[in-house]
């Protein structure tokens, strides 16, 4: 069984009470008491901890009636820059970031299918970095760090790319890759925990702790916060919920199996969905999924009874996959992002809420909201420079102690 240290309680509270500060744009210790389970004086160490770091300030003091004025805490947007960079098969998303996680700069680079190697890869990400940095006016001394999201199975504690289906990659050691390319600290995983840490921190889970944010895009994944933290699972592949079996023996995946949700809700199992309506449909676009996909939703809001019928059969799995979900996990909200569920939600919506009340067991259904990711620009980025936060919070407390027992000793 594995047991928590020291650090990892702390290095929990820590997180616990920066994505508190983060969320509401700012806090006081006493708020942070009363909305979370930790006592006062673990919050009072951890907001010294942060104070110490420049990572929040106080920014001023508001009155408590009789007692002493209490100091607001706010994220220090001068303290640094952090960069998020969102990895697709088909481009990569750059976006430069201040201390509070306010977008300065962004920018997107297309891939083409023969840049798919991890040097190439790792030459394109370095390119786009320099490239943002140059645009904006920023030199690397000015980053804190740079958070990298790839497709796929990461593995972020070893920095390496457990398996990415698309490039057919196993076991590749990115993190050293980019490190020697970027030449900053780096910071890895894959874009469902960093879509999920991005709703934690500045979506749904800014009012609600149990968030279940499902991405559905070339892939489908459900990426999982429990009690207001990230799930990551033994092997940090909590979340492939995309690959679980909604119909026995039905269509095949990429992952091996027959059935999944993935084959039936992902872009290429909503084309084959529309090929099996009408296999001359001139909302088809070949292979590329985006275009198919745009065509199908601006179709599905003219009323197009093909486009309809196809976002009704894809809701029947979706919903029936959301139901599951909800019984197993019981989560106060469901996000459905990523560029196709954004594209196809609003015609899905209400179809997917009957069919997920139809299937998921009464209490549970009713705690649970459904709605669209509503985070502006790219969460996957700001999830990442989440992570890059996160890890320069480590470096430099880590530092700090060392620096302590050397000099107690």
């Amino acid at each position: 069984m594995l047991r928590r240290s020291t650090s990892d309680i702390r290095r929990a509270n820590r997180l616990d009470v920066l994505r508190r500060i983060y969320a509401a744009g700012s806090a006081t210790r006493q708020e942070i008491a009363r909305d979370s389970e930790l006592s006062f004086a673990t919050i009072a160490n951890v907001v010294n901890d942060l104070l110490g770091c420049g990572v929040i300030v106080e920014g001023h003091f508001e009155g408590s009636g009789s007692g002493r004025p209490r100091a607001v805490l706010v994220p220090n947007a001068g303290r640094g820059l952090l960069v998020g960079v969102d990895v697709a098969e088909t481009y990569v998303h750059v976006a430069l970031f201040d201390l509070a996680l306010q977008v300065r700069h962004a920018s997107e680079h297309p891939i083409g299918p023969e840049t798919n190697q991890p040097d190439d890869i790792a030459a394109h990400i370095g390119e786009a970095i320099d490239a943002l940095l140059a645009e904006f006016g920023a030199s690397k001394s000015d980053v804190l760090g740079v958070g990298v999201s790839v497709p796929g199975q990461v593995a972020p504690a070893l920095g390496v790319s457990v398996f990415a289906p698309g490039w057919d990659w196993h076991d590749v050691p990115l993190l050293a890759i980019l490190q020697e390319r970027i030449e900053l600290p780096v910071y890895l995983d894959n874009p469902l925990m960093a879509s999920t840490v991005a709703e934690l921190w500045f979506g749904a889970g800014r009012e609600a702790d149990n968030v279940i944010c499902v991405t559905v895009g070339t892939g489908v994944g459900a990426g999982i916060a429990i009690n207001g933290s990230l799930y990551r699972g033994t092997t940090n592949a909590a979340g492939e919920w995309g690959h679980s079996v909604v119909v026995y023996d039905g269509r095949s995946c990429r992952c091996g199996s027959r059935g999944c949700v993935e084959a039936y809700v992902g872009a290429p199992g909503v084309m084959r969905t529309l090929r099996e309506l009408d296999a001359d449909s001139p909302l088809l676009h070949g292979d590329d999924q985006d275009a198919t996909i745009a065509a199908l939703a601006r179709a599905a809001g003219d009323g197009d009874p093909v486009a309809l019928e196809a976002i009704r059969r894809t809701a029947g799995y979706l919903g029936a996959g959301l139901a599951n979900l909800v019984n197993i996990l019981n989560p106060e909200a469901i996000v459905i992002g990523s560029w196709a569920g954004l594209a196809l939600g609003p015609h899905l919506l209400e179809e997917l809420r009957e069919v997920v009340a139809r299937h998921a067991l009464d209490r549970p259904n009713t705690a649970a909201r459904l709605h669209l990711c509503d985070i502006p620009g790219d969460p996957v980025s700001l999830g990442a420079a989440t992570f890059a936060l996160e890890g320069f919070l480590d470096e430099v407390l880590a530092g700090a102690s060392r620096t302590k027992s050397g000099r107690s000793s």
